[in-house]
């Protein structure tokens, strides 16, 4: 008899807990069922799950999952895993809004807090981390509070030019993961996804002050679709 009891919900005091899984397969070990099932349980648990088929050697597929209590992103994980996918990457993180944020409209914060994922019309998928650098010549933490402000208006000046083309969710990790941000954008197409990147490079903010972990790039689809394309 499973006499296991579920544990207590583990949730933050704002925003939702983030996982994005890098998985990849085992060929006809996967169990199609198991893994859309894990996924719809998610789900019904109040989750938002993201399925993308990852093209290049660090992956095959991504699942991202959103939700309020961290338990239940670790079952989907322990599902996954259970029905025949491996993980072989995996990144932790927090919706947040900036504390550089200050007067932006409730709306803007709600989806920040909130997202409603994946976007509709945007197929394109790329994750990456990143950081702000410490360095002896540029430290983003040794600036002061207003200079910081001002570069990160200008990062997301940037940003906004590419509205209807780009969904950009950054997720917090600082003492969650290797990284401190965690970075997934939505595009209609991948090129969308290499301007926006190219252009914002070019800030002040990223120029001086950002450091970067590894791309993952793909695409957006179906549980059908996804292990359609990842299997044999």
């Amino acid at each position: 008899m499973n006499t296991t009891s579920n544990p207590a919900p583990l949730t933050p005091s704002v925003g939702w807990n983030v996982v994005h899984l890098f998985v990849r397969s085992a060929g006809d070990a996967i169990d199609r069922m198991a893994v859309a099932q894990a996924a719809a349980s998610a789900e019904e648990a109040g989750c938002q799950v993201i399925f993308a088929a990852i093209v290049g050697h660090k992956a095959d597929a991504c699942v991202m999952a959103l939700g309020e209590d961290l338990w239940e992103l670790r079952r989907l994980q322990t599902a996954l895993v259970a029905a025949g996918l491996e993980v072989v990457e995996s990144y932790v993180s927090l919706t947040e809004v900036s504390e550089y944020a200050k007067g932006v409209p409730e709306a803007m914060l709600e989806a920040r807090l909130h997202p409603t994922l994946p976007p509709e019309g945007m197929r394109a998928f790329c994750f990456y981390p990143m950081s702000k650098r410490r360095g002896d010549a540029h430290n983003w933490y040794a600036l002061p509070y207003d200079e910081r402000k001002s570069l990160m208006m200008e990062h997301g000046r940037s940003g906004r030019e590419f509205h209807g083309r780009i969904l950009q969710v950054v997720t917090g990790s600082t003492g969650l993961d290797d990284w401190e941000w965690g970075v997934t954008l939505f595009g209609v197409r991948p090129d969308d996804v290499k301007e926006c990147v190219y252009t914002m490079r070019f800030d002040e903010a990223s120029t001086l002050y950002a450091e970067f972990g590894p791309f993952y790039t793909g695409m957006v689809g179906s549980v059908d679709e996804v292990l359609g394309a990842v299997t044999r």
